[in-house]
Protein backbone atom coordinates (compact mmCIF):
# COMPACT_ATOMS: atom_id res chain seq x y z
CA UNK A 1 0.00 0.00 0.00
CA UNK A 2 1.15 3.55 -0.53
CA UNK A 3 2.22 5.27 2.40
CA UNK A 4 -0.33 7.85 3.75
CA UNK A 5 1.62 10.88 3.17
CA UNK A 6 2.29 10.27 -0.45
CA UNK A 7 -1.30 8.57 -0.86
CA UNK A 8 -2.66 12.33 1.13
CA UNK A 9 -0.16 14.67 -1.54
CA UNK A 10 -1.39 12.56 -4.45
CA UNK A 11 -4.97 12.84 -3.42
CA UNK A 12 -4.77 16.72 -3.19
CA UNK A 13 -2.84 16.82 -6.53
CA UNK A 14 -5.71 14.89 -8.24
CA UNK A 15 -8.60 16.64 -6.75
CA UNK A 16 -7.04 19.93 -7.05
CA UNK A 17 -6.80 19.37 -11.36
CA UNK A 18 -10.33 17.90 -11.17
CA UNK A 19 -11.79 21.05 -9.33
CA UNK A 20 -9.57 23.43 -10.99
CA UNK A 21 -11.14 21.62 -14.71
CA UNK A 22 -14.79 21.57 -13.11
CA UNK A 23 -14.52 25.36 -12.15
CA UNK A 24 -12.57 26.38 -15.36
CA UNK A 25 -15.50 24.23 -17.94
CA UNK A 26 -18.01 26.36 -15.23
CA UNK A 27 -17.50 29.12 -17.46
CA UNK A 28 -17.94 26.97 -20.66
CA UNK A 29 -21.68 26.60 -19.42
CA UNK A 30 -22.02 30.19 -19.19
CA UNK A 31 -20.32 30.53 -23.15
CA UNK A 32 -23.22 27.27 -24.09
CA UNK A 33 -25.89 29.92 -22.47
CA UNK A 34 -25.00 32.57 -24.47
CA UNK A 35 -24.17 31.06 -27.41
CA UNK A 36 -27.15 29.12 -27.25
CA UNK A 37 -29.59 32.34 -27.27
CA UNK A 38 -28.04 34.07 -29.56
CA UNK A 39 -28.79 30.97 -32.17
CA UNK A 40 -32.42 31.27 -30.63
CA UNK A 41 -32.75 34.84 -31.20
CA UNK A 42 -31.40 34.23 -34.65
CA UNK A 43 -33.36 31.81 -35.21
CA UNK A 44 -36.91 32.84 -34.03
CA UNK A 45 -36.74 36.42 -34.46
CA UNK A 46 -34.49 36.74 -37.72
CA UNK A 47 -35.24 33.47 -39.35
CA UNK A 48 -31.32 32.44 -40.15
CA UNK A 49 -29.02 30.40 -38.88
CA UNK A 50 -25.38 29.82 -38.90
CA UNK A 51 -23.72 25.88 -39.37
CA UNK A 52 -20.99 27.07 -36.96
CA UNK A 53 -22.98 28.48 -34.40
CA UNK A 54 -24.98 25.12 -34.33
CA UNK A 55 -22.14 22.83 -34.15
CA UNK A 56 -20.31 25.10 -31.79
CA UNK A 57 -23.21 24.26 -29.16
CA UNK A 58 -23.15 20.78 -29.53
CA UNK A 59 -19.19 21.28 -29.46
CA UNK A 60 -19.52 22.59 -26.06
CA UNK A 61 -21.90 20.81 -24.58
CA UNK A 62 -19.94 17.49 -25.83
CA UNK A 63 -16.65 18.89 -24.51
CA UNK A 64 -18.09 19.99 -20.96
CA UNK A 65 -19.98 16.81 -20.39
CA UNK A 66 -16.63 14.74 -21.05
CA UNK A 67 -14.44 16.84 -18.90
CA UNK A 68 -16.49 17.12 -15.75
CA UNK A 69 -17.41 13.68 -15.10
CA UNK A 70 -13.90 13.78 -13.30
CA UNK A 71 -15.24 17.14 -11.52
CA UNK A 72 -18.74 15.17 -10.85
CA UNK A 73 -16.94 12.31 -9.66
CA UNK A 74 -14.85 14.18 -6.65
CA UNK A 75 -17.84 15.91 -5.41
CA UNK A 76 -19.43 12.69 -5.43
CA UNK A 77 -22.34 13.42 -7.75
CA UNK A 78 -22.69 10.65 -10.26
CA UNK A 79 -25.27 8.12 -10.69
CA UNK A 80 -25.48 5.45 -7.66
CA UNK A 81 -28.39 3.97 -6.38
CA UNK A 82 -28.23 6.61 -3.50
CA UNK A 83 -31.32 5.09 -1.13
CA UNK A 84 -29.46 2.02 -0.51
CA UNK A 85 -25.71 3.43 -0.46
CA UNK A 86 -26.61 6.57 1.88
CA UNK A 87 -27.98 3.79 4.37
CA UNK A 88 -24.96 2.30 4.72
CA UNK A 89 -22.46 2.99 6.84
CA UNK A 90 -18.95 4.90 5.73
CA UNK A 91 -16.85 1.58 5.92
CA UNK A 92 -19.20 -0.07 3.71
CA UNK A 93 -19.47 2.55 1.62
CA UNK A 94 -15.90 2.56 1.37
CA UNK A 95 -16.01 -1.24 0.36
CA UNK A 96 -18.60 -0.81 -2.04
CA UNK A 97 -16.59 1.99 -4.06
CA UNK A 98 -13.25 0.48 -3.93
CA UNK A 99 -14.72 -2.96 -5.49
CA UNK A 100 -16.83 -0.85 -8.24
CA UNK A 101 -13.91 1.16 -8.96
CA UNK A 102 -11.97 -2.33 -9.77
CA UNK A 103 -14.24 -3.84 -11.66
CA UNK A 104 -15.84 -1.54 -13.64
CA UNK A 105 -14.31 2.34 -13.11
CA UNK A 106 -10.79 1.09 -13.99
CA UNK A 107 -11.33 -0.96 -16.81
CA UNK A 108 -14.08 1.57 -18.37
CA UNK A 109 -11.43 4.16 -18.12
CA UNK A 110 -8.82 2.09 -19.17
CA UNK A 111 -10.88 0.73 -22.60
CA UNK A 112 -12.03 3.87 -23.94
CA UNK A 113 -8.39 5.32 -23.79
CA UNK A 114 -7.11 3.07 -25.20
CA UNK A 115 -9.60 3.09 -27.91
CA UNK A 116 -10.28 6.28 -28.20
CA UNK A 117 -6.57 7.30 -28.77
CA UNK A 118 -6.22 6.06 -32.44
CA UNK A 119 -9.19 7.42 -33.33
CA UNK A 120 -8.23 10.78 -32.34
CA UNK A 121 -4.49 10.18 -33.95
CA UNK A 122 -6.41 9.64 -37.14
CA UNK A 123 -8.60 12.71 -36.91
CA UNK A 124 -5.95 14.85 -35.56
CA UNK A 125 -3.25 13.72 -38.80
CA UNK A 126 -5.86 14.70 -41.60
CA UNK A 127 -6.63 18.16 -39.36
CA UNK A 128 -10.71 16.77 -39.90
CA UNK A 129 -13.30 19.20 -39.59
CA UNK A 130 -17.16 19.68 -40.19
CA UNK A 131 -18.02 17.85 -43.42
CA UNK A 132 -20.29 20.95 -43.76
CA UNK A 133 -19.76 24.03 -45.38
CA UNK A 134 -19.94 26.72 -42.69
CA UNK A 135 -19.08 24.29 -39.91
CA UNK A 136 -16.28 24.36 -37.20
CA UNK A 137 -13.18 23.46 -38.88
CA UNK A 138 -11.24 21.63 -35.86
CA UNK A 139 -13.60 18.84 -35.14
CA UNK A 140 -9.85 16.81 -34.14
CA UNK A 141 -10.15 19.05 -30.99
CA UNK A 142 -13.49 17.58 -29.92
CA UNK A 143 -11.93 14.24 -30.82
CA UNK A 144 -9.24 14.75 -28.33
CA UNK A 145 -11.38 15.68 -25.55
CA UNK A 146 -12.44 11.80 -24.99
CA UNK A 147 -9.32 10.64 -23.90
CA UNK A 148 -8.48 13.48 -22.20
CA UNK A 149 -11.93 13.56 -20.29
CA UNK A 150 -11.31 10.05 -19.07
CA UNK A 151 -8.40 10.18 -18.40
CA UNK A 152 -9.68 12.98 -15.78
CA UNK A 153 -12.13 10.63 -14.26
CA UNK A 154 -9.33 7.37 -13.94
CA UNK A 155 -7.07 10.13 -12.15
CA UNK A 156 -10.59 10.73 -9.40
CA UNK A 157 -10.81 7.17 -9.89
CA UNK A 158 -7.33 6.97 -8.41
CA UNK A 159 -8.06 9.78 -5.84
CA UNK A 160 -11.23 8.05 -4.36
CA UNK A 161 -9.76 4.59 -4.19
CA UNK A 162 -6.65 5.87 -2.24
CA UNK A 163 -9.39 7.74 0.00
CA UNK A 164 -11.18 4.35 0.34
CA UNK A 165 -8.32 2.23 1.18
CA UNK A 166 -7.08 4.79 3.84
CA UNK A 167 -10.48 4.95 5.41
CA UNK A 168 -10.35 1.26 5.57
CA UNK A 169 -6.93 1.18 7.06
CA UNK A 170 -8.58 3.64 9.46
CA UNK A 171 -7.02 6.62 8.57
CA UNK A 172 -9.30 10.23 9.09
CA UNK A 173 -10.03 10.50 5.44
CA UNK A 174 -13.12 12.89 4.25
CA UNK A 175 -14.24 10.77 0.99
CA UNK A 176 -16.40 12.78 -1.37
CA UNK A 177 -16.78 16.81 -1.22
CA UNK A 178 -13.95 17.58 0.29
CA UNK A 179 -9.92 16.73 0.26
CA UNK A 180 -7.50 15.31 3.19
CA UNK A 181 -6.40 18.08 5.27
Amino acid sequence: MVPAGLSFALIRWIDAVNDRVGRAASWLTLLMVIITTYDVVMRYLFRTSFVFIQELEWHLFAILFLVVAGYTHLKGDHVRVDIFYARMSPRKRAWIDLVCSVIFLFPTVFLLVWTSIPFVINSIAVLEGSPDPGGIPGRFVLKAMIPFGFVLVGLQGISETLKNLLRLAGKDVVIGKETPK
